[in-house]
């Protein structure tokens, strides 16, 4: 007996669940309703980190400046007598509306850039959904799959990763500073400080730069991440084109039922006709003209092959005449829908059928 040549049998079945299909635009839209959107935090916050010190950068002379002439002021015996003589909260009050006015540009920035970013990431998007208490989310059970799956270890290597740039980067500035910094000892206490901020806003630039390039891989790691979880399979899809469009199966049935439907009233029609222009058997065009109804003759029924049988039976049922002209009947099938009115081009030919109908029609 001869093997068969593939031993192993396969169920195809089982690809038909696969996610391998893109999602479909109303697929991506209940994601976003639900809060799922590609982003990344890490590009939001790398932004914001730079343009602080960008600005501290360019404004660093300014805000030292304000800074040393607060602890000036608080130092001073005449601002503590002034100020404790209006007691204690006056004083506190003062000197927080002080330190705001100061580092209060720093938070405008960040919260600045963080919104601009993010709608650059994923426009405009409001959803409760994404914050609803949800009972899986205290599963332990779940939370345990959560802590140790793919995901979470991408996570934890981007945080290692993250951890080794800001350290090999403040090495690295610190190395490239280190006369500065051995030069502090021994300078006064004001160009210590600005030496120090300079080497700080230096480091922090070039801390952001880096996570600002390494914002931008995770960037696009979290995108092709989001495409690779809302992928489909083509059952899905099929799903989805039955519950928006309908069933198939169903709106073919729907479509014949309504077909049937515009027959029967097209044949119950017939019976009120004046002629049936025929090819003779191919096309057959039912024509009515009632001069106290109709203004122009009207096309009440047509059809071709079997529909033109099957009104030339319902015709001769109801001693309907039947007259054969070819090209009037092809013309009119082409041109004229049922329930229009004819053409002013076909009236001659129409007008001369009707005065041979009604002639027939005449008691010899």
């Amino acid at each position: 007996m001869k093997k068969p040549l593939y031993p192993l049998s396969v169920d195809l079945q089982y690809f038909a669940g696969e996610k391998t299909e893109k999602a479909t635009p109303r697929k991506r839209e209940d994601s976003r309703k639900k809060g799922q959107v590609a982003k990344s935090a890490d590009l939001t916050g790398a932004f914001a980190l730079f343009a602080m010190f960008l600005m501290l950068s360019f404004l660093g002379p300014y805000i030292g400046g304000q800074m040393f002439t607060l602890v000036q002021e608080l130092l001073s015996p005449h601002y503590l007598l002034v100020d404790l003589t209006g007691g204690i909260s006056g004083m506190m009050i003062d000197l927080l509306l002080r330190v705001g006015m100061i580092i209060a540009p720093f938070f405008i920035v960040a919260v600045v850039f963080g919104v601009l970013i993010n709608y650059l990431q994923i426009g405009s998007l409001f959803s409760l959904e994404a914050i609803q208490p949800k009972l899986e989310r205290i599963d332990p059970i779940k939370g345990v799959k959560r802590i140790v799956s793919i995901k979470a270890v991408v996570e934890f290597l981007k945080s290692l990763f993250k951890l080794l740039i800001i350290l090999s980067t403040a090495v690295a500035v610190l190395w490239q500073n280190q006369k500065e910094l051995s030069r502090m000892a021994v300078e006064n206490v004001r160009e210590s400080v600005i030496a120090l901020g300079s080497i700080t806003i230096q480091l922090g630039l070039w801390v952001s730069v880096a996570l600002l390039a390494l914002a931008l891989l995770d960037f696009f790691y979290q995108r092709y991440d989001f495409e690779k979880n809302i992928r489909m399979s083509k059952q899905d899809i099929k799903d989805e084109y039955k519950n928006t469009e309908g069933d198939p199966l169903i709106k073919s049935k729907i479509k014949q039922q309504q077909r049937e439907m515009a027959m029967r009233r097209m044949m119950q029609e017939i019976p009120n006709a004046d002629v049936v222009i025929t090819n003779p058997t191919h096309f057959a065009v039912v024509i009515r003209y009632d001069d106290t109804k109709d203004f122009a003759p009207l096309v009440v029924a047509k059809g071709v092959d079997r529909v033109a049988f099957n009104i030339r039976d319902v015709a001769k049922e109801h001693d309907i005449p039947i007259v054969e002209n070819k090209p009037l009947a092809r013309a009119l099938y082409a041109q004229i829908d049922i329930g229009e009115v004819v053409d002013e081009s076909f009236y001659q030919a129409i007008a001369e059928v009707l005065a041979f109908v009604y002639q027939l029609k005449q008691p010899s």
